[in-house]
């Protein structure tokens, strides 16, 4: 039997259904990297009134739910007729954070940062927009174990914001996850009982996985592609890595193989890596990404034992085999991105990835 989806509204913030069943069409929804993901459809005007009477855009959170298992939640920012249907337009909850301001300064009291764990810094900004009064969306920030290395500021230049300029607590966040090599972060739903739960998951040094246990490939669950394209102002055989010190000092690594091709040079500059072991590693693995000149930024997928529907995380490294009338391409990618798109009519259940390069530490 075909999956099951279920769209339901609830109050932003007491969390009350408001409509248990919407009749949604051309419903299309997902998460993404280091940002909120969406969710678009459409209301037939004839269910408008009753279906939508109390979910008022900006007041309310739109959910999907695909066979029982929760799989999308965010807030609904716009509904506007159109051609006899009124499309909804949702984003996941840290959307949120554009509207929202840090009025006291340095997040009610928590900063100045001197030097502090970006991971902390995140939680920060969502315990201080949940603690205004009308403003708790119920949102659970989940820190890696042990947080991360990096530090955001320092003594003599401490991470500030002030009252007067107000700035947006999205801002703040982009600063916390801009670092190089910051930490990544993606939204997560769940069922918690009977009520939806929905997660911001912070990590570093990656969020997600490498996976064995699932693959796309042309033939089998991938039926759609964009074109595989070729770049090679990227690729490199020779990765020269830099490190700390200076002149004759400076930790120098160099890793390099040679494969009939022309011989192309990268340097990798990592001034704030002390030892040669770390940094051999980090270009060891800038030169495996380099050495692929071909790229696959997105594929279509079927629902598949190869990789059924809701197998994969954001952030997860996942073979990916494909060919088009120009080319072929078969390597590791890793997924930043995906919307799915129920059946509807003659149009199968499918699911747009995007994809980026595997991920490598010293990327």
């Amino acid at each position: 039997m075909p999956p099951a989806y279920r769209y339901f509204t609830t109050d932003a913030l007491s969390g009350q259904v408001l409509a248990r069943d919407l009749p949604l069409s051309g419903v299309a929804f997902g998460p993404e990297l280091n940002g909120p993901g969406s969710m678009r459809a459409t209301l037939a005007p004839r269910f408008a009134h009753l279906a939508l009477r109390d979910a008022q855009a900006g007041t309310a959170k739109l959910w999907a739910e695909r066979d029982h298992r929760l799989m999308w939640g965010g807030l609904l920012w716009t509904t506007a007729p159109e051609d006899g249907v009124l499309p909804l337009d949702a984003t996941g909850f840290s959307s949120y954070l554009t509207r929202r301001r840090d009025l006291h300064g340095n997040l009610g009291g928590r900063g100045p940062y001197s030097g502090t764990d970006p991971c902390r810094v995140i939680a920060d900004v969502w315990a201080y927009c949940q603690e205004q009064p009308d403003g708790d969306l119920g949102v659970r920030v989940d820190l890696p174990p042990g947080g991360s290395p990096l530090l955001l500021g320092d003594a003599e230049h401490p991470y500030t914001t002030r009252e007067w300029e107000a700035p947006a607590l999205s801002s703040v966040l982009r600063d916390a996850t801009g670092l190089d090599q910051g930490p990544e972060w993606t939204e997560n739903v769940s069922w918690n009982g009977d009520q939806p739960e929905q997660r911001v998951t912070v990590a570093w040094p990656r969020l997600g996985t490498r996976r064995d246990d699932i693959y796309f490939a042309s033939g089998v669950n991938v039926v759609r592609t964009t074109p595989i394209r070729e770049d090679a102002d990227d690729f490199a055989q020779v990765v020269v890595g830099l490190g700390a010190g200076d002149g004759s000092a400076k930790v120098r690594v160099v890793d390099a193989v040679r494969d009939g091709r022309l011989r192309m040079e990268h340097v990798l500059d990592r001034p704030s890596v002390t030892d040669p072991t770390t940094l051999a590693q980090l270009v060891r693995a800038e030169r495996d990404r380099r050495q692929q000149s071909a790229a696959v930024e997105e594929i279509t997928v079927v629902d598949h034992p190869a990789a059924p529907i809701g197998s994969w995380s954001i952030g997860d490294d996942v073979r990916v085999s494909v060919r088009d009338q120009w080319a072929s391409f078969a390597g590791w990618c890793r997924i930043t991105a995906w919307t799915l798109r129920p059946a509807e009519g003659d149009s199968p259940e499918t699911v747009t990835i995007r994809l980026a390069p595997a991920f490598t530490l010293g990327a």
